[in-house]
């Protein structure tokens, strides 16, 4: 038996693989619904949730921690009386999903009482009974803990080895099996794999009395662990090595645990306006902050404020037809249909199919994003299907899909662009970031800076961080690399809500040159 885990209760390896028969869950949702409709619902849904988790931790040769655990129970959402009820419970019987329904009705009626505005649902058909799987190549639960463990302690000793002073390294693998039924007609059972291998490394140089990190330039995804398959990965600037669809740990930490040394010797930046080129690994973090989360549409209305602030944007913005959000450059697409993406799924938590969309056309915003119950606020007869819950005892709700900045259509490699650069700094892997309660003035770091000039890369930097007003940076905006550089970074970990809730997001790109931007020395000094 592992050791207890923060997801669910401990189970046993081969307990990971296991599933639950279709037939059943369906007979669960049918009892659930029709109690639902019995007791007064106008319309109710369904959720029948096991989610899995395995989390391997190493430092140096040590083996810190191997988890594996399950969370399984059910939430029903109802609507009664014009309002939302919800209600969960881990007791998956028929009798216990009878008194969940029960419960479910009863909180719509009693928030009926408070007098809120009827919800307006969008229209939704049923799909019948129909499944989704995540396309993977090789399931990450299949693969033995010993294998796991040695590409960590292998990838350690390279660190080690290379010169580290210290070194975690980490395989987060998620399996989320979830079923949808509502009284539209729809049964929907899904098998959804997510895989995210970290490490991080440090150096401590003794007689500077210095230290830098360096953290893995590996993406979570929504992959298998064929995406650990070492591929062919490429140079930029003959500095900077890179990879797109696939992962080598091995070659990228040999690689961190040089960048960690030259860190320490690394120059510190001097403040002043540059012309800076934005790697896809540093940049998803960019526009998951300045433009995923502000054209999330309960932020737009103020009604999730709390948690991270609202949006400087607004519905008068969005129908006016001529808010320019950045440059003609800046072309943003939302999007739950990415191969490899933490956001790729068949159907949202609602049972709407998902798609894609744009949210910015050209430097123009065109769209926000919603959910059955706000798509009328747009206008809209449908939802656009990014409606999400981390468990089933959370209820779902909005949540971005993944948002990202399409390629520029001029063929345009990462080398040409720098090419281009008089005076300017390429920056790698996110860092830090800070960003106000509307989403408008904002600061990023990054992992690594290297200096251009007259379009060279001539040097490391550190303690570089810039700063600008959202439309001031997105209006920067000059060039963006063609597709051959797109790809794709994320979070497993973008929080929402109260009580908050947990959403695995990527955001993808091309490299992308901003022009004219304010960078600050983020350099403490002491005394």
């Amino acid at each position: 038996m592992v050791a207890n885990s923060a997801f669910g209760k401990s189970i046993y390896q081969e307990q990971l693989l296991t599933t639950i028969d279709v037939r059943a869950k369906k007979e669960l949702a049918d009892v659930a619904l029709n109690t639902a409709k019995a007791k007064g619902a106008s319309y109710a849904d369904i959720r029948i949730g096991r989610y899995l988790n395995q989390a391997i931790v190493t430092r140096e040769t040590r083996v810190l921690n191997v988890a594996n655990s399950e969370s399984f129970g059910v939430g029903i959402r109802v609507l009664a009386d014009g309002c939302w009820g919800f209600a969960a419970g881990n007791t998956v019987t028929k009798e216990g999903v009878a008194k969940i329904a029960e419960r479910a009705v009863a909180v719509a009626k009693a928030n009926a009482k408070l007098g809120s505005k009827p919800v307006q649902l969008a229209p939704q058909k049923g799909y019948g009974e129909v499944s989704w799987k995540t396309p993977i190549e090789r399931n990450a639960f299949e693969v033995p803990i010993k294998e796991k463990i040695d590409l960590l302690l292998t990838a350690n000793a390279e660190a080690m080895k290379g010169g580290a002073s210290f070194v975690n390294s980490t395989i987060f693998s998620i399996n989320e099996q979830k079923y949808f039924a509502s009284t539209d007609g729809s049964y929907i059972d899904q098998d959804i794999h997510r895989l995210y291998p970290n490490f991080q490394v440090t150096k401590i140089d003794q007689t500077m009395g210095a230290f830098e990190t360096r953290a893995a330039l590996s993406s979570p995804v929504g992959m298998g662990y064929e995406y650990l398959t070492p591929t062919e990965s490429e140079k930029i600037g003959g500095v900077v090595t890179r990879y797109k669809n696939r992962y080598d740990m091995i070659e990228d930490i040999k690689n961190a645990t040089k960048n960690a040394a030259e860190k320490v010797a690394a120059k510190s930046v001097e403040p002043g306006k540059y012309d800076l080129v934005l790697d896809p690994s540093h940049l998803w973090l960019t526009i998951h902050e300045s433009v995923a989360h502000p054209t999330e549409l309960d932020r737009v209305l103020g009604y999730e404020a709390n948690y991270a602030g609202t949006s400087f944007l607004s519905l008068e913005k969005l129908k006016s037809g001529n808010f320019h959000f950045g440059s003609k450059n800046m072309n943003i697409v939302a999007d739950k249909l990415q191969p490899g993406s933490l956001g790729l799924v068949g159907y949202d938590d609602e049972g709407v199919k998902t798609g894609k969309w744009d949210i910015v056309k050209d430097g123009v915003l065109v769209n926000f994003q919603a959910i059955r119950d706000q798509a009328h606020m747009l206008g809209l007869d449908h939802s656009q299907g990014c409606c999400y819950a981390q468990s089933w005892d959370d209820v779902q709700f909005q949540r971005m899909p993944n948002v990202s900045l399409q390629p520029g259509k001029d063929k345009l490699s990462v080398d040409d662009m720098i090419k281009n650069v008089e005076k300017g700094i390429y920056i790698v892997g996110n860092g830090s970031f800070s960003i106000d309660q509307q989403r408008y003035n904002f600061q990023f770091g990054g992992q690594l800076y290297y200096e251009i000039k007259n379009g060279k890369i001539v040097g490391m930097l550190n303690d570089v961080s810039y700063q600008a007003t959202n439309q001031e940076f997105w209006n920067s905006l000059v060039a963006v690399c063609d597709e051959r550089d797109y790809r794709l970074g994320g979070a497993f970990n973008d929080g929402k809500g109260q009580p908050s809730q947990s959403n695995a997001v990527s955001h993808g790109s091309s490299t992308a040159r901003f022009n004219g931007v304010n960078v600050i020395n983020t350099k403490r000094k002491i005394g």
